[in-house]
């Protein structure tokens, strides 16, 4: 008899109540590789998900690797430049050590110097203090003659102070006879050889400043019709010196004479120098001789 789709129907109605009949028919219809899929499917899910999570924890130990590959990468980075430093700062270090072996040895030279140099000045200092002990009897020597030589010197003094009252009176004695003589023989010259005519020449005591100032010469007169004053002074010897201080005399008199002054020196000898002076001052210097040597 032909199996319908009735029959069929009423079957999956049959199976569908009776679990027993469905698992008989499995076993009928299916292979044992067929009935066995399902626990191969449940054990290949397991196991995927197992893959899974141990792909996740893969994946994230790989983050991390790569992180810590990235700070391993950066740490090299940074040693490689502490390196450079390193080697940089070695470098440094090596040429600091060539100038500090150079200075060494500078040092070295310069301590070889200084001991030479302590050497001579050693030497030196034994020869110094030799001359010091040579010099110390030297002075004890030259003091035993310097009292020999203040005892001539009191001797000498005692003589020139005579010899200086001896040669004061003597200038008194000879200053008094030029006097004379430049009184007889100056107004004589005057008039010649300067057109100054004057009476008589006398000393004469004049008041400066209220102070008394002593003129060897002086006599008041006329030249061309005006009136004049002979201020002279009487020297051995005459130099531009006395030349230069009679004219300072007579600019600070000028003041008190009754006339235009006039600057005369007279002596034995007459300087060259006292000839340019007289020039320079305006002043008449005459030679015991009667010769006028010089006026301005």
């Amino acid at each position: 008899m032909p199996f319908t789709v009735r029959d069929f129907e009423s079957l999956l109605r049959a199976l569908d109540k009776r679990a027993e009949w469905r698992a008989q028919l499995r076993r009928l219809v299916l292979t044992d590789d067929l009935l066995a899929l399902p626990e191969v499917t449940r054990q290949l899910a397991g196991h995927v998900e197992r893959l899974a999570v141990a792909q996740q924890r893969t994946e994230a130990r790989l983050e991390q690797l790569a992180a810590a590959q990235q700070h391993t990468e950066a740490r090299l980075e940074q040693l490689a430049a502490a390196q450079q430093h390193t080697e940089a700062r070695l470098e440094q270090l090596a040429a600091a050590q060539q100038h500090t072996e150079a200075r060494l040895e500078q040092l070295a030279a310069a301590q070889q110097g200084t001991e030479s140099r302590v050497g001579h000045l050693a030497e030196a200092q034994r020869r110094t203090e030799d001359q010091l002990a040579q010099l110390v009897e030297e002075m004890r020597s030259l003091a035993d003659s310097q009292r020999e030589t203040a005892r001539q010197v009191g001797a000498l003094a005692d003589s020139q102070r005579e010899m200086i009252r001896q040669v004061g009176a003597l200038a008194e004695t000879i200053g008094f006879t030029l006097e004379d003589l430049a009184r007889e023989v100056a107004p004589a010259y005057l008039e010649k050889h300067y057109g100054i005519r004057v009476v008589e020449l006398q000393r004469r005591f004049l008041t400066l400043d209220g102070e008394e100032v002593e003129v060897d010469l002086y006599g008041e007169g006329t030249r061309d019709g005006e009136r004049i004053v002979v201020v002279g002074e009487v020297k051995s010897r005459i130099y531009g010196r006395d030349v230069e201080a009679l004219g300072r005399r007579v600019q600070a008199l000028a003041s008190t004479l009754p006339g235009v002054p006039v600057p005369v020196l007279f002596g034995f000898v007459v300087h060259p120098s006292a000839i340019d002076a007289a020039a320079r001052a305006g002043a008449v210097v005459i030679s015991s001789s009667g010769t006028t040597r010089a006026r301005a």
